[in-house]
């Protein structure tokens, strides 16, 4: 891949990412953080006691992730129950959490998370969960409106690794400081 199809896929990635709403946003940089463990996401993300409970549980789901990476099929005729239940158990969590509110949002963050090759999987992993009555009904029919016909149907996906990885960004880091005398 030449420079130029490098940077045009960075900028048309960051563009993908600027449309989420802010909580997608946050929760996306915050998902990314605990499955790289790339920051202490207590102090980071923390606002509140409930959303430290958030994010104790999330720190838990995520304990695998490294090992769900090493596990993706590369073939849809392979045994896949073990790895497509894993993936639909942490997809669960996500989609619970209540923020990831549409397919984009979630290919997004884990194709970042888990690598390309798990693009194949995720139009059936967020069906499944976002399905599932556990979910409100108005929440089950937006999140499964969001999924193209094109997305679901898919006969195959790139293989290209993302290039665009959101990271946290703190607000004084935005301000301008004023000039040390």
């Amino acid at each position: 891949m030449g420079q130029d199809s490098t940077g045009e896929q960075l900028i048309a990635e960051m563009r993908v990412f600027a449309a989420f709403d802010p909580a997608e946003q946050r929760y996306i940089r915050r998902s990314l953080d605990i499955a790289f463990e790339r920051h202490d996401p207590y102090e980071r993300y923390a606002r509140t006691s409930r959303e430290a409970v958030s994010i104790r549980q999330q720190v838990m789901a995520y304990k695998d992730i490294a090992e769900l990476r090493g596990a993706i099929p590369t073939h849809v005729d392979q045994n896949v129950d073990l790895f497509f239940g894993r993936l639909v158990r942490l997809t669960v969590f996500d989609l619970c959490e209540g923020c990831i509110s549409k397919f984009d949002a979630y290919r997004f963050l884990y194709e970042r998370m888990l690598g390309p090759d798990v693009r194949l999987w995720l139009p059936a992993s967020f069906c499944a969960v976002a399905a599932m009555p556990k979910l409100a009904p108005e929440r089950r029919a937006r999140l499964l409106k969001s999924i193209s016909e094109d997305d679901a149907t898919a006969s195959g996906w790139s293989s290209r690794r993302p290039q665009f990885v959101p990271t946290f960004v703190a607000d004084k880091a935005l301000v301008p400081q004023p000039p040390a005398h």
